[in-house]
């Protein structure tokens, strides 16, 4: 019997949910109440489950926990797993990114935080050294601040190779082809309308890329006004909005094992930032973006929330389940790649981050 774990974390806390049917749930009481839970990672490598969350107490700080037991007990560094050194200058306000690397790398965690940086552990997530490669960048003092803070919020290392991507809020895309000692923008294509110049080096604000399971030099990205793809790593971006009701959105997700396969939950235009006509929806491709496919089944027939950029996940079974859920504290889940969803849970604080998992051990 498989278990699946779906964490959710909020402006005021994070709660764990278990399904064996994905249908029905069973959630826990709120743990670390009235701290904000930005990101959450589920590391399943080497047969066992770890889950870790960036929490921000707005007495202590933020910080990465992490939990061995499915959440009956948390671990923290004494001194604070992502912090700058004293000749930096800086101060980690938020962490935005928790992201396993492969398989192949194991113990390798990334972080992305705020102010924009990226961390990486060895050790699980237990501690994190800052990557000076970005951090040093020269064009980090003309990265600006989106409208929820300046994000470094998408960490996607290769499966294959040593590349790296970075997204963030604003800047755009980076790409480091050497594990991280270097950076360099890779933006030719994504608009950033909002500019002097609406096609810059870097500047744009991208809100989330995710990685193709199958073509690793295939990415997506869901841009501020605009959904892309890029076929060469980033080196090129093409506008694959066509046949969506808006290009506005902060969600992109893509099948862990299928190539072709994307989801996106567009909203109306950034001045109202809601789905389009109040009808939430999801829109999937499964031709790398060529056509959409409206998915609405369970969804209500009015809502007035976003949904933000972690606030959405896959997991690994078959059919694949998507999960997402809102500012207004809904939860949604699918066990059918999407094609229908049933509520989880609701009246939750704004929902920040979602992760699924099928659990290792038990």
């Amino acid at each position: 019997m498989t278990t699946t774990l779906l964490a959710v974390g909020t402006k005021k806390g994070l709660w764990l949910a278990t399904s064996t049917d994905r249908l029905t749930w069973t959630l826990s009481e709120p743990q670390f109440l009235m701290q904000e839970v930005a990101s959450v990672g589920i590391d399943t490598r080497e047969g066992r489950t770890r889950i870790m969350a960036g929490v921000l107490s707005y007495h202590w700080g933020p910080t990465v926990v992490c939990s061995d037991d499915l959440g009956v007990t948390w671990s923290e560094p004494e001194h604070g797993a992502i912090k700058f050194g004293a000749d930096d200058d800086a101060a980690v306000e938020r962490i935005w990114q928790l992201h396993p690397d492969s398989a192949d790398r194991p113990g390798v965690v990334w972080a992305g935080c705020e102010p924009i940086s990226v961390w990486k552990s060895t050790d699980y997530g237990e501690h994190f050294e800052l990557n000076r490669g970005l951090w040093d960048h020269p064009h980090r003092s003309e990265w600006g601040a989106g409208f929820g803070g300046a994000a470094a919020h998408s960490v996607l290392p290769s499966p294959v190779s040593d590349a790296v991507h970075v997204a963030m809020s604003t800047g755009g895309v980076y790409r480091s082809d050497d594990g991280g000692a270097s950076w360099a923008p890779r933006n030719k294509g994504i608009s950033a309308y909002f500019m002097p110049d609406p096609n810059p080096e870097f500047g744009q604000c991208v809100h989330k890329i995710a990685r193709d399971a199958v073509e690793p030099n295939r990415l997506y990205a869901q841009n501020h006004h605009g959904v892309y793809r890029s076929d060469d790593s980033g080196e090129t971006w093409e506008s694959i909005a066509d046949g969506l009701p808006a290009d506005f959105g902060f969600v992109m997700l893509t099948h862990p094992r299928r190539s072709g396969t994307a989801w996106v939950i567009p909203l109306k235009a950034d001045g109202e930032r809601i789905p389009p006509d109040a009808k939430l929806a999801v829109h999937r491709t499964d031709d790398a973006g060529s056509s959409w496919r409206r998915l609405d089944q369970g969804l209500p027939d009015h809502e007035y929330n976003a949904v933000l950029r972690d606030a959405a996940g896959v997991d690994t079974l078959e059919p694949v389940g998507v999960y997402f859920g809102t500012r207004g504290g809904t939860v949604y889940a699918s066990a059918d790649d999407g094609a229908s969803f049933t509520e989880v849970v609701s009246h939750l604080p704004d929902v920040l981050c979602v992760r699924a998992s099928a659990v290792v051990g038990t």
